[in-house]
């Protein structure tokens, strides 16, 4: 994907969540949950980067996500909240594919 595609996504959800997304307070409470198994659906983005491994599955599928200027307003927020404000940018296909390494890598580091 087009870092500059990311980019407007990313500029959009911020646009609509504002700063103090309710969203983003949501995703943090749902962190202990998603720390074993990370997940699209639940984990926060900003884990998600905190993590070299996770981090390097996210450059793969949404390259420079974490260098956006707006990702303190984002980061709280897991992939799928972010989803509908991207006007079609994240699909269910690309958070197919990113909930895919993201298993693959917990099992690998889980011995499966």
């Amino acid at each position: 994907m087009n870092k500059s595609l990311v980019a407007a996504c990313l500029s959009l959800a911020v646009a609509v969540v504002g700063p103090a997304g309710a969203w983003a307070a949501e995703a943090a409470t749902a962190a202990p949950a998603a720390a074993a198994s990370p997940s699209v659906e639940t984990t926060p983005i900003v884990e998600l980067v905190d993590n070299p491994k996770t981090k390097a599955v996210l450059d793969k599928h949404i390259p420079g996500v974490a260098d956006h200027p707006s990702y303190d307003m984002f980061k709280g927020m897991s992939l799928r909240q972010l989803e509908p404000m991207s006007q079609g940018l994240l699909t269910d296909d690309m958070l197919t594919a990113i909930q895919g390494d993201l298993t693959a890598l917990h099992n690998e580091h889980a011995g499966h």
